[in-house]
C-alpha cells in the first residue's frame, strides 16, 4: 500500500510542501476548505512541475508521475484512517491549530506534525490524545528550494518520533535541527528580530526599504534582505508571529505601526503583489 503524506491547508507554504512530499514519492492529500485556494494551489503545484522540466530538474515522465500522486480534500474527516504523515500547515493561530490538529490525531496518524514557525508546540498539543507522536516541523519558503527543517520537539514528545521526523527530513532531502519547544524557535525568533527592526527603520525614514535590504546583501553577506524575505514571506505571516513573540517575550517583538498597517491595507507582500516591494514588477 503507498504511503500516505497529508497536508491540511493550501496556502504559500501547505503547496509547498505538498509538491515536495509528491516528489519524494508520497501519495499526497492536500486538505483545503476554501475552494478558491484549493484551485490556486492545484495550478501552482502545476506551473512548478512545469518549471521542474523546463529547467531539467525532473523528467517529463516523472513530473506527470508526481501530478498523479496528489489528491485534494474538503474536510479532515474525508481522510481514510492510517496516514503515515500529517503536517498542519493552517494560519498561525492557536484556536484553529488546535481544532485542525485534533481532527487529524482522530485519523490516528503515524507522524502529527504542526509547520508553525513561532506556536509553543506544548500549546498545540494540549488537546492531543497522543502527544508523543507530535512535534513541529517548520519548513522554510519555497519549501523545493530551502534545505533546512526546523524539528521543534515539545516536551511530550518521544524519541522515536523525534527519529521518525530525521528520517523523513532525510526522504524529502531536507537538512535538519533540532531545536526546543520555545516562543519563535529558532529561526523565527532571530529572523523575525532582524525583520522586524529593518520595519522600523523605514518607518524612522533611516533609509529606504532597497538600500535596508542591500546593507544586509553586501555588508553582511545575507542571501535576501530583511523587509524582501518578509514580503516573501508574508506581511501577514510576520504580523502574526510578531504578536506571539511579543507574548511571550514582551516589547522588543512588538509589531512595528507601519506593519500593522500595512497588513490593514492588504499589503501583504508578494502573494498580495505590493508589500515593501511591487512584485508585478520584479
Amino acid at each position: 500500500m503507498s504511503e500516505r503524506f497529508v497536508v491540511i491547508g493550501a496556502g504559500t507554504m501547505g503547496t509547498g510542501i505538498g509538491y515536495v512530499a509528491a516528489g519524494a514519492g508520497y501519495q499526497v492529500e492536500i486538505v483545503e476548505v476554501d475552494p478558491s485556494r484549493a484551485d490556486s494551489a492545484q495550478r501552482a503545484l502545476h506551473n512548478l512541475w512545469d518549471k521542474a522540466v523546463e529547467r531539467g530538474r525532473m523528467s517529463a515522465a516523472e513530473a506527470d508521475a508526481a501530478r498523479t500522486r496528489v489528491c485534494f480534500q474538503t474536510d479532515v474527516a474525508q481522510l481514510a484512517d492510517g496516514p503515515d504523515v500529517v503536517v498542519e500547515a493552517v494560519p498561525e493561530r492557536v484556536d484553529l491549530k488546535r481544532r485542525v490538529l485534533a481532527a487529524a490525531e482522530a485519523r490516528r496518524p503515524a507522524l502529527l506534525a504542526s509547520n508553525t514557525s513561532s506556536i509553543s508546540i506544548g500549546t498545540l498539543a494540549e488537546p492531543l490524545a497522543a502527544p508523543g507522536r507530535f512535534l513541529g516541523l517548520h519548513f522554510f519558503n519555497p519549501v523545493w528550494s530551502m534545505a533546512l527543517l526546523e524539528i521543534v520537539v515539545g516536551a511530550a514528545t518521544s524519541e522515536a518520533t523525534v527519529a521518525a521526523a530525521r528520517t523523513l527530513a532525510a526522504r524529502l532531502g531536507k537538512d535538519p535541527i533540532v531545536v526546543k519547544d520555545m516562543p519563535g524557535f529558532a529561526t523565527s525568533r532571530l529572523g523575525v528580530a532582524l525583520g522586524l527592526e529593518a520595519i522600523r527603520m523605514v518607518e524612522d525614514g533611516v533609509a529606504s526599504a532597497e538600500d535596508i535590504d542591500k546593507a544586509m546583501k553586501l555588508g553582511y553577506r545575507h542571501p535576501m534582505g530583511p523587509l524582501e524575505l518578509s514580503d516573501l514571506v508574508g506581511l501577514d505571516v510576520r504580523l502574526d508571529i510578531a504578536r506571539t513573540l511579543a507574548a511571550a517575550y514582551g516589547e522588543r517583538f512588538t509589531p512595528p505601526r507601519l506593519l500593522e498597517e500595512m497588513v490593514a491595507a492588504g499589503k501583504l507582500g508578494r502573494k498580495s503583489g505590493e508589500g515593501f516591494y511591487r512584485w508585478e514588477t520584479r
